[in-house]
């Protein structure tokens, strides 16, 4: 990796001015208020991400509904908010009764999108239980691959219905006195993906989609729906089929969804590291299209983004796997997180966080165990990984107004991305108290990254903390031996004077600054 500033005359310059990266605040120019969903997650019935993950009846710190309360103490100091269930994949073969009522009558079948069988030991009612312990908001997938409009208002009627019909009184005789109250549902899952049971070209899809929400709508006006967009934006469909889509459903959905996974391929660690140059691309050209079809259609209604699958994900050697033989709860897509990963991790929430205006609902995927930031041994305990940290303290401080970051600085060469900043940053303010925190990804994997921010209209006077995150060993990460590896240590030598904030950024490094 090479870091290069060029003078107008073609030299390079090599001083500590063109080595330190700078950016200006000002509450005049935000970027937009931070919606709490951007924190969500995400469970679906994959791997061992409920079973023996939140749910493991007999743990020795299991509560009398077989909720791990170990792992839910994590959950709560993670700071996720809504939590998309129950696929995912999954969810295009399922069928929600299966999930419902006295758990020892619960049919098991088998799982065509992960080749697992499942026993439904835990569904509607445990999920609900799960989500208000957890201090989560339900955020609810209907099938629409193997199923269609009548089994989304059935599940609809089951869930949210006072009472008084066939579906509300079977929720309250199988223990739901209360409706559910979900307000957040999605239209099925990828179905862009020939991967997935039921796939369906855009027309076919926007067609049933706009039905099923045209009638959910019949039964409750107010509900927020998520249409699916694009699987990636690698797909050869990409914004085509967002442009048809919503132009069956513009006027009857809140949110249209993409998803993306990154991971570092054949050794280009420095386009890992620029990861989020891809998907704030992503988000603009959504925002685009949405904006594109609701000018054809002359509406003055704006649709926002709900990116509910975002991670690091090596699916490259999940890939590599031998396919499942129909275990109950299977070892799948369980990686190790690095330090390297935590940073590439953490740039990608700032590029949510950037586009916080438009991004209204951002799901982690997965919550537990599968590419998960908790991990759990049956029987055994539970630990943070490297990516953890960067999502509890986004979570706990990136809240309020997002200010508008334009960085200069230093920049290096990427293969994949071509000539990228070192400096990947954001920065949030609380209105309320006027506190003031800095977000900011060092990508340079070798040298510190000098920082200097000019703070105008702020009323903040110190540095009340400089967290990092980083390491001497980049692939160093959290494990069932060693749990507490990597942990965020402050930083040295930020100092606040004169309107201007100095740091250093370590290398490889993910930073938070928060000012008071």
């Amino acid at each position: 990796m090479t870091d290069s500033t060029a003078r107008t005359d073609g030299t390079a310059r090599t001083d500590n001015a063109a080595r330190t990266a700078r950016f200006t605040l000002d509450p005049a120019f935000a970027v937009g208020e931070v919606n709490p969903r951007l924190f969500g997650s995400f469970v679906e019935h994959l791997g061992r991400c409920v079973y023996t993950g939140i749910h493991e009846p007999g743990h020795p710190a299991a509560d009398e509904a077989g909720l791990r309360t170990d792992v839910l103490d994590l959950i709560r100091e993670l700071g996720v908010t809504a939590i998309r269930y129950p696929g995912g994949n999954f969810v295009s073969g399922y069928k929600w009764e299966d999930g419902t009522g006295p758990v020892e009558g619960r049919p098991r079948r088998l799982d065509l999108a992960w080749r697992s069988t499942e026993t439904n030991r835990f569904g509607l009612a445990e999920y609900m239980d799960f989500v208000a312990k957890a201090g989560g908001e339900p955020m609810m997938a209907v099938n629409l691959g193997t199923r269609g409009v009548a089994e989304a208002l059935e599940l609809q009627e089951y869930a949210n219905h006072p009472g008084g019909t066939e579906l509300s009184e079977r929720r309250v005789a199988h223990g739901g006195k209360e409706p559910y109250g979900i307000r957040l549902w999605c239209l099925g899952n990828e179905m862009d993906g020939p991967w997935q049971t039921g796939h369906k070209t855009a027309g076919e899809y926007g067609r049933l989609a706009a039905e099923t929400a045209r009638a959910m709508r019949q039964i409750d006006p107010d509900v927020e729906l998520v249409a699916c967009g694009s699987s990636s934006r690698a797909m050869p469909t990409f914004a085509a089929w967002e442009a048809t889509v919503l132009a069956e459903t513009y006027d009857l959905v809140d949110h249209i969804s993409l998803h993306a996974y990154y991971e570092e391929l054949d050794g280009d660690r420095d386009s890992f590291l620029a990861s989020a140059v891809d998907m704030e691309a992503f988000i603009d050209s959504v925002v685009a299209t949405c904006d594109h079809v609701g000018a054809r259609l002359k509406s003055g209604k704006r649709i926002d983004l709900s990116f509910d699958e975002w991670n690091v994900w090596y699916q490259s050697r999940f890939h590599d796997q031998e396919p499942g033989n129909w275990e109950e709860a299977p070892r799948l897509l369980e990686d190790n997180y690095t330090v390297t990963d935590a940073v590439v991790f953490g740039s990608l929430l700032i590029a949510l966080l950037r586009h916080a205006d438009r991004v209204t609902v951002a799901c982690l995927a997965q919550l537990v165990n599968v590419i998960a930031p908790i991990m759990t041994e049956p029987g055994g305990p539970a630990w943070r990984q490297t990516t953890f940290f960067p999502f509890s303290q986004a979570s706990r401080y990136g809240r309020g107004r997002v200010l508008r970051v334009n960085p200069g600085g230093p920049t290096y060469d990427t293969a994949k991305y071509g000539e990228v900043p070192l400096l990947h940053a954001t920065a949030t303010v609380d209105e309320a108290t006027g506190a003031v925190t800095v977000f900011a990804v060092n990508r340079g994997r070798n040298e510190p990254l000098p920082l200097e921010i000019s703070l105008h209209g702020l009323s903040v006077s110190r540095v009340a903390e400089h967290s990092v995150l980083s390491d001497a060993d980049p692939e160093a990460s959290n494990t069932l031996a060693d749990p507490e590896r990597v942990t965020p240590h402050p930083g040295d030598g930020t100092v606040l004077e004169g309107g201007t904030l100095r740091a250093t950024l370590e290398p490889l490094s993910w930073n938070v600054i928060r000012l008071t």
